[in-house]
This record gives structure tokens, C-alpha cells and sequence, in this order.
């Protein structure tokens, strides 16, 4: 579970007057480390983690913008966008903002039912949720979270990706893949004569030398290197294979990335509202969870001696992020576990990392943009099904287990549901099994002893 204990700082922010006033100063105490030792080659060791992380998220954020049924362009701005916004103003000092696998299924439903005006608009309520709980110290509700239903939720998410991802690495030349369980199965088998072997090659190759390269070194961005390899060949020695590339699918990329989408109107039908209020609560809830978590493994992975980050400032930021990202052509973010990770590993000291990300980011994406859309299709569904896969965690397994029965069937539990129903009603009768169980725990007779 998350830290209990109070944050250091806490005692000097009794006032809501005092927390606002801390919450809106972009630098505070996340750059202390930059100034220790040779203040010039701290900067440069920012540079490089933000330029090594930009590498790493391009194909990531047009990864998570297909599969949550928008276009790839917009996962490119959001991501890019959401780091500056969260080294200014979110808790931690490792922090990576951006497009997480942990959003999909819910921004691909809002999307396919009401469009992404509507998903702007939950958006920008759950980020002014998120803010309020921030400014209201109410970030330790997230913590009450148990790690079964958290692990769980992380292993159906995981498994929904990979069944959303199954169009894009068998071939298929559909226009949607289906959003429940059933419907990608039933539009599989429907379309079983269309499934192209080069495809699968493709996708497999990239899923393999992405979990290689991540084997040497985080230094090595496994993601391009994939995305490179797999364009090179569905462009030259296999142009005449069938293969979808990401232009055949959206057209060309536009460069053109200060485009303001404003969120839709908001009507007071019932029907409207409740389900604006599912959305809303599954934005604050996603980002919440993910967020704290990626904080507190970022501090302790880090090995982090000062300041610990503060929970409350980062569902802040995290609610500033949710406010303004999606109006600039992207969609809801979060603190991302895997970029956060790289970032720590190859050097980044302070927030100033992420601000670097933000420009070589878009500079990058400016000047690649034509190579960009000759990426196949099966490709970025590679890269998906390694970031499913680096979801499911053994270790973490492993602890819920030793936690009991009880537990263990909680995780399963929540994992089935989320997969076969939709996040929030799997996260939430989870959370209801979950207080039911531990009221009345599940007794398991013992072993004979002669077994």
C-alpha cells in the first residue's frame, strides 16, 4: 500500500490558504538535488533523461492513442504537453506525465459512445475533482485502495490491451476491433480468412526486441528501435505484403499541434448525467491510483535522500493535467509508471527532465513526422502487447498472494471483471466483495495429516 506516514512538510501547510500558495509555485523543494554538486552537469543529466525518454514515449503515446480509439497525433501532443504541466506543478521530482495503458478501455468506451467532446468534458471534471482532493489533503483515500484489487486491476487492464491490440497484429483490415471481450472475439473469428502472417511476424519481431533491449540497458529505447526496424522492412522487402501502416489508417500526421478542442455541452438529460458522472469518477479514480503509485515506487526506486514527494500537490497537478491536456488535442493522463522508471534510470535529478521531454518531444515528432506514418499498423500492436505484458507482474503476484485466500481470490476477481465487463463495475463490486470478505473471511478447511 501507499505511505501513511505524514509528509514532512505538512505541519506548515495547515491553511488552505498556505496549500494553495504551495500547489501554484512551480519550484519548490523537487529541485533540490539539482543544485547539489555541479549544477551544469545535473542540467545536462536532465537533458539526456528527457531526450531518452521523449525517444522512448513517441511510439508509446501513438500506441495508447489507437488503442483508446483516437489518433495517433493526439497521444504525441498529450504526452508531451502533460510533462511540463506535471514538472511544474505535480509532487514529485522523477515524475513522467503522459498516455497510460491504464485509461484505455475507459477512454475507448466514452469515445465510441459519445465522442470526444464528451470525453473532454468528463476530463475537465475529474480534474477539478482531482485539484479538490489535493487541496482538500484528501490524497490519502486513494491509499485505502488494497493492493489485491490494485494488482488485479493492473492484470485485467493488461489483458484487455492485448485483446484490443489483436486486430493490429494479426492484419486485419477492419475499421474497429470491437470494445467488448466478446465482440473482439466474435470480429476475430468472423474475419479469420484476412489475418496477413507478416503482420504477426512484425508484431512479434517488435515485441521480442523491445523486451531485449530492455534487458541490456534502459539507455537502449527498445520502442523505436522496434518501430524503426518494423517500417524499414513493410516499407522495402515486404511493401507488397498487405501490411496497414499508420497512414493507410489516418491519413497523414499533421504538424500542426496547437489545435483547441473544446469540451462538449453539457445537457441535464438523466441518462447524460449518470453516465458523465461514471466517466468523470473513473478519470479521478485511474489517475489517482496510478499517479500516487508511480510516485511512491519513482522516490524509492530512485533511492530518493531528500523530500519525499507529496501526495497531495500531485493530484493537484495531476488535476491541472487533466483540465488542460485534452482541450489541446489529447485526452486524460496520468503519472506513467514505465517512462517514470526510464527516466530515474538514465539519470534524471529533478522535474527539469520532464520540461526537456516536453520540447524534444515535439521537435522530434515535427522533424520525423513523414517516416512516422509509414509505421505498420502491426507494430504499434507489438509495442502494446510488451507494455501488457510488463503490467502483469510476478513479484507483485507473488505478494498478494502471501496475503491469503481472501486476497488472492479479491485479485482474480477483479482482474475477470475488468476484462469481461469494463473498469469501473469490475473496480467497484471488487471494492464491495473485497469489505464484504473482510468481514467475513473465507475459512478453508486444513490439509489431512496424512496428506
Amino acid at each position: 500500500m501507499l505511505p501513511t506516514t505524514e509528509h514532512p512538510l505538512d505541519h506548515k501547510l495547515l491553511r488552505t490558504s498556505d496549500r494553495l500558495k504551495f500547489f501554484l509555485s512551480p519550484f519548490d523543494h523537487r529541485y533540490e538535488d539539482l543544485f547539489k554538486g555541479n549544477a551544469t552537469l545535473n542540467i545536462l543529466r536532465d537533458f539526456m533523461a528527457g531526450l531518452i525518454v521523449a525517444l522512448v514515449a513517441i511510439p508509446l503515446a501513438m500506441g495508447f492513442a489507437i488503442a483508446s480509439g483516437l489518433r495517433p497525433e493526439q497521444g504525441i501532443v498529450g504526452g508531451a504537453i502533460a510533462a511540463i504541466i506535471g514538472a511544474l506543478f505535480g509532487g514529485s521530482k522523477y515524475q513522467v506525465y503522459g498516455p497510460t495503458a491504464a485509461f484505455i478501455p475507459l477512454i475507448a468506451q466514452a469515445v465510441s459512445e459519445y465522442g470526444s467532446p464528451f470525453l473532454i468534458l468528463a476530463s475537465l471534471f475529474s480534474g477539478l475533482i482531482l485539484m479538490g482532493l489535493g487541496l482538500s489533503r484528501l490524497g490519502r483515500l486513494v491509499r485505502m485502495v488494497p493492493d489485491s484489487i490494485v494488482v488485479g486491476f493492473t492484470i485485467g487492464i493488461g489483458c484487455v490491451i492485448v485483446f484490443s491490440q489483436i486486430g493490429q497484429i494479426l492484419g486485419l483490415h477492419i475499421a474497429s476491433y470491437g470494445h467488448s471481450f466478446v465482440e473482439k472475439v466474435d470480429l476475430i473469428m468472423e474475419n479469420y480468412g484476412e489475418i496477413n502472417g507478416y503482420s504477426i511476424l512484425i508484431a512479434l519481431g517488435t515485441f521480442v526486441l523491445c523486451l531485449a533491449s530492455s534487458k541490456i540497458s534502459p539507455f537502449v529505447p527498445g520502442p523505436l528501435l522496434a518501430l524503426g526496424t518494423g517500417t524499414v522492412l513493410a516499407s522495402t522487402i515486404w511493401a507488397e505484403k498487405g501490411l496497414v501502416s499508420l497512414k493507410d489508417k489516418y491519413g497523414a500526421l499533421p504538424t500542426d499541434f496547437w489545435v483547441f478542442t473544446p469540451p462538449g455541452q453539457l445537457e441535464w438529460d438523466p441518462h447524460f448525467l449518470g453516465s458523465l458522472l461514471y466517466f468523470t469518477l473513473g478519470i479521478v479514480f485511474v489517475g489517482a491510483v496510478e499517479s500516487l503509485l508511480s510516485s511512491r515506487m519513482a522516490d524509492r526506486l530512485a533511492n530518493n535522500q531528500g523530500t519525499p514527494f507529496h501526495p497531495d500537490k500531485e493530484l493537484w497537478g495531476q488535476g491541472w493535467v487533466n483540465v488542460i491536456i485534452p482541450m489541446l488535442n489529447g485526452f486524460p493522463h496520468t503519472g506513467a509508471l514505465a517512462r517514470t522508471a526510464t527516466n530515474i534510470r538514465v539519470g534524471a535529478i529533478s522535474p527539469l527532465a520532464g520540461i526537456f521531454k516536453c520540447f524534444l518531444k515535439l521537435g522530434l515528432v515535427a522533424f520525423f513526422a513523414t517516416y512516422l506514418e509509414a509505421v505498420p499498423m502491426a507494430c504499434i500492436g507489438g509495442i502494446m502487447a510488451y507494455v501488457a505484458y510488463n503490467m502483469v507482474k510476478p513479484h507483485e503476484i507473488a505478494y498478494v498472494r502471501s496475503l491469503g485466500m481472501t486476497e488472492t481470490l479479491i485479485m482474480a476477481y477483479t482482474a475477470i471483471m475488468v476484462l469481461f465487463t469494463d473498469f469501473l463495475t469490475g473496480v467497484g463490486s471488487a471494492l464491495l466483495v473485497y469489505v464484504f470478505g473482510k468481514k467475513f473471511p473465507l475459512r478453508f478447511p486444513s490439509r489431512p495429516s496424512f496428506l
